[in-house]
């Protein structure tokens, strides 16, 4: 394993090989799961470091890539959406990353200053609350995307209420100061509505998805008919999407080995999540570039969707309905979160 100070290091040296090159370059910072985490700790195979490239000119997402040893996730930001500090900090997916200092190359000195503008005030009570609050925005946005598909394919509007339904995880990690992870959140909320004796509550964040009452072996058996689907999707991929780093050989530890590992670990109804949106984002992809395969493989995503309780388009709406109306309750959990957090300030 890397330790995460030399993975810190390698994304300094990819930045200065390569980002600064840009024209519109204005900088770059770390994100995601390793926020906050000290150099020491360990950065295992079934992760990748998370930098965001500032620019005023941002093109295609670079992606996953490996470098020193290091796999990274590469995406680049544009400057626009970093220009008012009080956004930033009301922005439940760009707070957390300025929390602590994860800057990694500033030429302006706009970077650090953001990141002093937002640590200074991020557990500050009216700024946690409206970031759950963003949250939940989020999700109401996604469920009115469901409500007019339009012609969406029906592996599209998939990941429309995955989303919605995966997004009610991120709530309770806001309001406890925790980052809202992506791959790993349902573990993370678990633990974190336990600490606040709130566990009942996680039950139903699995009924929404679908996934309370699966069995492991299950589970095993979706990573292995992904697997399948992932390595088709990976071979044949052309067309640009925004997660197409998350659909590479480069990514297959994560996506396969990742859920691998949470299954055997006992947290295979924690691995439902990923395992599914990974699969309609492979059949995003077959479907623009191999619809032959996309076709073939359609059986045994449908199966694994038929776990969860969903047959076709049709069972998306109720679905949809359930996490709606679970909404005034899950606002309640983070005012009582908030309440109790003792990190919370003001």
């Amino acid at each position: 394993m890397v330790r995460l100070g030399t993975a810190r290091e390698a994304a300094a040296r990819w930045v200065s090989e390569h980002a600064r090159r840009d024209p519109g370059y204005r900088g770059a910072y770390v994100t995601g799961s390793t926020v906050g985490l000290p150099d020491d700790a360990e950065l295992p195979p079934s992760s990748d470091l998370d930098l965001f490239v500032v620019t005023d000119t941002p093109g295609a997402k670079p992606g996953k890539l490996r470098y020193e040893g290091v796999l990274l996730e590469v995406s680049h930001l544009p400057w626009s959406a970093l220009r008012s500090p009080d956004e930033v900090l009301a922005s439940y997916h760009l707070a957390g990353a300025f929390r602590t200092d994860t800057v990694v190359d500033d030429p302006t000195g706009r970077l650090r200053a953001l990141q002093e503008h937002v640590a200074a005030r991020f557990a500050a009570r009216p700024w946690v609350r409206r970031r759950c609050e963003d949250a939940v925005r989020r999700i109401e946005t996604l469920l009115a995307a469901l409500a007019d598909p339009g012609d969406r394919a029906f592996h599209e509007q998939v990941l429309t209420w995955l989303f919605a339904a995966g997004v009610t995880t991120h709530v309770p990690l806001v309001a406890a100061l925790r980052n809202p992870t992506v791959r790993l959140r349902y573990p993370a909320a678990r633990d974190v509505l336990a600490s606040y004796g709130l566990s009942a509550l996680y039950r139903e964040l699995l009924d929404l998805l679908g996934c309370s009452g699966l069995s492991a072996e299950r589970v095993r058996h979706q990573v292995r008919e992904l697997a399948e689907t992932f390595d088709l999707a990976a071979a044949v991929a052309t067309t640009p999407f925004p997660f197409s780093g998350d659909i590479t050989p480069a990514a297959r530890p994560i996506a396969i080995g990742g859920s691998l590992e949470l299954v055997e670990r006992g947290d295979h109804r924690e691995a439902v999540f990923w395992i599914i949106a990974t699969f309609a984002r492979c059949h995003t992809i077959l479907a623009a570039d191999a619809p032959a395969l996309h076709r073939s493989r359609l059986p045994a995503f449908r199966a694994a969707l038929g776990d969860l309780g969903v047959a076709s388009p049709a069972d998306l709406r109720p679905r949809a309905g359930e996490v709606a109306r679970f909404l005034p309750r899950l606002r309640g959990a983070a005012e009582h979160i908030l309440a109790a957090n003792p990190a919370v300030t003001g």
